[in-house]
């Protein structure tokens, strides 16, 4: 059984509309799917509790907080098997926002956000670099971030 289909209609409505806006109070949630509130807020636990609806908070413009420079960056590895131990030292980078075990040419792809090029060039060679493990980097400046969605759940 997969987890859709513990997802009923309704619960792909809400789930629809709460990603566009997570603000939205439940009983307008409510109005536009034609159940209660309560039966809104019900719902949204129990998505919560089966880990469909997961994290909360705000997302942060990092320019506004004077991070600039978003980079992808691609890591090798000495060994395939330091993955773990990499992966680690990785969590400790405040800058690092996303980290990812991947195929293809780099056993991990991460995305940085640093203030400039200069504290990104500090972030590679004096935290990422010198990690024991890591054989190489390649960088990759975002010049811009031209959309950002979260998948579509009604599809």
């Amino acid at each position: 059984m997969t987890l859709r289909s513990n997802l009923d209609d309704w619960d792909l409505k809400i789930l629809d509309i709460i990603t566009k806006n997570a603000r939205i109070p439940f009983k307008d949630v409510a109005k536009e799917v034609g159940i209660s509130r309560a039966a809104v807020h019900q719902r949204v636990n129990r998505m919560v509790d089966l880990g469909v609806i997961v994290g909360s908070g705000y997302h942060i413009d990092p320019k506004k907080v004077d991070f600039k420079t978003c980079t992808y960056i691609g890591i090798f590895l000495e060994k395939g098997g330091l993955f773990s131990e990499v992966v680690t030292k990785l969590e400790d980078i405040p800058e690092i926002v996303e980290c990812h075990y991947t195929t293809g040419a780099y056993a991990i792809f991460i995305k940085v956000y640093a203030k400039d090029n200069e504290h990104l060039k500090s972030i590679l060679s004096n935290q990422i670099q010198k990690i024991q493990g890591v054989a190489s980097t390649e960088t990759f400046i975002s010049l811009e971030e031209s959309f950002k969605r979260t998948i579509p759940v009604n599809t």
